[in-house]
Protein backbone atom coordinates (compact mmCIF):
# COMPACT_ATOMS: atom_id res chain seq x y z
CA UNK A 1 0.00 0.00 0.00
CA UNK A 2 1.49 3.38 -0.71
CA UNK A 3 1.51 6.12 1.27
CA UNK A 4 -0.08 9.68 0.64
CA UNK A 5 3.19 11.34 0.35
CA UNK A 6 4.37 8.41 -2.12
CA UNK A 7 1.34 8.28 -3.89
CA UNK A 8 1.07 12.03 -4.53
CA UNK A 9 5.14 11.98 -5.42
CA UNK A 10 4.00 9.20 -7.83
CA UNK A 11 1.78 11.35 -9.82
CA UNK A 12 3.49 14.33 -10.08
CA UNK A 13 6.40 12.28 -11.56
CA UNK A 14 3.57 11.52 -13.88
CA UNK A 15 2.60 14.86 -14.98
CA UNK A 16 6.37 15.75 -15.15
CA UNK A 17 6.65 13.64 -17.53
CA UNK A 18 3.74 14.59 -19.34
CA UNK A 19 5.38 17.97 -19.22
CA UNK A 20 8.37 16.71 -20.60
CA UNK A 21 6.70 15.66 -23.69
CA UNK A 22 5.35 19.29 -23.82
CA UNK A 23 9.08 20.63 -23.67
CA UNK A 24 10.21 18.65 -25.90
CA UNK A 25 7.40 19.20 -28.39
CA UNK A 26 8.60 23.22 -28.17
CA UNK A 27 12.31 22.18 -29.13
CA UNK A 28 10.92 20.19 -31.68
CA UNK A 29 9.02 23.15 -32.61
CA UNK A 30 12.06 25.44 -32.92
CA UNK A 31 14.36 23.09 -35.16
CA UNK A 32 11.37 22.84 -37.58
CA UNK A 33 11.69 26.74 -37.85
CA UNK A 34 15.01 26.69 -38.01
CA UNK A 35 14.45 24.19 -41.05
CA UNK A 36 16.65 21.60 -38.99
CA UNK A 37 14.47 18.55 -39.87
CA UNK A 38 16.32 15.96 -38.28
CA UNK A 39 16.59 17.48 -35.20
CA UNK A 40 13.30 18.56 -34.93
CA UNK A 41 12.58 14.52 -35.51
CA UNK A 42 15.17 13.77 -32.43
CA UNK A 43 13.10 15.66 -30.02
CA UNK A 44 9.23 14.76 -31.39
CA UNK A 45 10.95 10.97 -31.05
CA UNK A 46 11.88 12.06 -27.44
CA UNK A 47 8.48 13.80 -26.70
CA UNK A 48 6.91 10.21 -27.50
CA UNK A 49 9.43 8.63 -25.20
CA UNK A 50 8.49 10.68 -22.90
CA UNK A 51 4.94 10.12 -22.85
CA UNK A 52 5.74 6.63 -22.66
CA UNK A 53 7.17 7.35 -19.50
CA UNK A 54 4.16 9.19 -18.14
CA UNK A 55 2.07 6.09 -19.27
CA UNK A 56 4.33 3.95 -17.02
CA UNK A 57 3.29 6.17 -14.26
CA UNK A 58 -0.28 6.01 -15.08
CA UNK A 59 -0.67 2.37 -15.46
CA UNK A 60 1.75 1.43 -12.59
CA UNK A 61 -0.60 3.79 -10.46
CA UNK A 62 -3.73 2.50 -11.41
CA UNK A 63 -2.29 -1.21 -11.34
CA UNK A 64 -1.74 -0.58 -7.64
CA UNK A 65 -5.95 0.73 -7.27
CA UNK A 66 -4.75 4.23 -6.69
CA UNK A 67 -6.19 7.05 -9.16
CA UNK A 68 -3.87 9.18 -11.31
CA UNK A 69 -4.90 12.64 -11.42
CA UNK A 70 -3.60 14.65 -14.71
CA UNK A 71 -2.52 18.25 -13.87
CA UNK A 72 -1.93 20.99 -16.17
CA UNK A 73 1.64 22.16 -16.67
CA UNK A 74 3.24 25.48 -17.22
CA UNK A 75 4.08 26.77 -20.68
CA UNK A 76 7.74 24.84 -21.75
CA UNK A 77 10.71 27.42 -22.85
CA UNK A 78 10.20 27.81 -26.52
CA UNK A 79 13.13 30.17 -27.61
CA UNK A 80 16.62 28.84 -27.87
CA UNK A 81 20.06 30.72 -29.04
CA UNK A 82 20.67 27.80 -31.29
CA UNK A 83 20.45 24.15 -31.71
CA UNK A 84 23.08 23.51 -29.28
CA UNK A 85 21.44 25.81 -26.85
CA UNK A 86 17.99 23.79 -26.98
CA UNK A 87 20.25 20.42 -26.65
CA UNK A 88 22.04 21.88 -23.45
CA UNK A 89 18.33 22.95 -21.75
CA UNK A 90 17.26 19.45 -23.11
CA UNK A 91 20.40 17.88 -21.09
CA UNK A 92 19.55 20.27 -17.89
CA UNK A 93 15.90 18.79 -18.03
CA UNK A 94 17.24 15.17 -18.06
CA UNK A 95 19.06 16.12 -15.08
CA UNK A 96 16.12 17.50 -13.12
CA UNK A 97 14.27 14.12 -14.48
CA UNK A 98 16.99 12.44 -12.85
CA UNK A 99 17.02 14.08 -9.41
CA UNK A 100 13.21 13.79 -9.65
CA UNK A 101 13.85 10.29 -10.04
CA UNK A 102 15.96 9.63 -7.52
CA UNK A 103 13.79 11.45 -4.73
CA UNK A 104 11.36 8.98 -5.36
CA UNK A 105 13.48 6.39 -4.96
CA UNK A 106 14.13 7.68 -1.71
CA UNK A 107 10.79 8.37 -0.30
CA UNK A 108 9.65 4.08 -1.38
CA UNK A 109 13.61 3.29 -0.02
CA UNK A 110 12.23 4.81 3.60
CA UNK A 111 9.29 3.61 3.16
CA UNK A 112 10.06 -0.14 2.19
CA UNK A 113 7.79 0.10 -0.89
CA UNK A 114 9.34 -2.81 -3.07
CA UNK A 115 7.56 -2.39 -5.81
CA UNK A 116 7.65 1.10 -5.97
CA UNK A 117 10.92 0.64 -5.76
CA UNK A 118 11.68 -2.08 -8.41
CA UNK A 119 9.23 0.14 -10.89
CA UNK A 120 11.91 3.01 -9.93
CA UNK A 121 14.62 1.46 -10.92
CA UNK A 122 13.83 0.99 -14.89
CA UNK A 123 13.89 4.75 -14.92
CA UNK A 124 16.91 4.96 -12.82
CA UNK A 125 18.89 3.19 -15.67
CA UNK A 126 16.85 4.84 -18.39
CA UNK A 127 18.12 8.15 -17.12
CA UNK A 128 21.54 7.32 -17.44
CA UNK A 129 21.12 6.58 -20.72
CA UNK A 130 18.72 9.67 -21.50
CA UNK A 131 22.03 11.79 -20.27
CA UNK A 132 24.50 10.03 -22.03
CA UNK A 133 22.72 10.57 -25.16
CA UNK A 134 22.15 14.40 -24.95
CA UNK A 135 26.01 14.46 -23.74
CA UNK A 136 27.49 12.77 -26.66
CA UNK A 137 25.39 14.86 -28.92
CA UNK A 138 25.96 18.25 -27.40
CA UNK A 139 29.87 17.00 -27.19
CA UNK A 140 29.27 16.33 -31.26
CA UNK A 141 27.52 19.86 -32.23
CA UNK A 142 30.13 21.86 -30.18
CA UNK A 143 33.02 19.76 -31.96
CA UNK A 144 31.62 20.64 -35.56
CA UNK A 145 30.61 24.16 -34.39
CA UNK A 146 29.67 26.10 -37.44
CA UNK A 147 30.53 23.46 -40.00
CA UNK A 148 27.41 23.42 -42.06
CA UNK A 149 28.34 20.10 -43.75
CA UNK A 150 28.73 18.31 -40.69
CA UNK A 151 25.48 20.05 -39.13
CA UNK A 152 23.81 18.71 -42.08
CA UNK A 153 24.78 15.36 -42.05
CA UNK A 154 24.23 15.13 -37.89
CA UNK A 155 20.66 16.44 -38.96
CA UNK A 156 20.27 14.00 -41.53
CA UNK A 157 21.48 11.05 -39.20
CA UNK A 158 18.75 12.24 -36.74
CA UNK A 159 16.00 11.98 -38.70
CA UNK A 160 16.47 8.23 -39.10
CA UNK A 161 15.52 8.15 -35.19
CA UNK A 162 12.79 6.24 -34.36
CA UNK A 163 10.63 5.47 -31.03
CA UNK A 164 10.00 1.90 -29.77
CA UNK A 165 8.60 1.22 -26.68
CA UNK A 166 10.66 -0.93 -24.50
CA UNK A 167 8.39 -2.86 -22.02
CA UNK A 168 11.06 -3.99 -19.45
Amino acid sequence: MLSEKLHEALNEQMNFEFYSAHAYLAMAAFCTAETYDGFANFFLVQAEEERFHAMKFYNFLSDLGYRATIDGFERPHNEFDSILDAFESALAHEKEVTRRIYHLSDIALDEREHATMAFLRWFIDEQVEEESTFDTLINKIKRIENDSNAIFMLDSELASRTFTPDEA
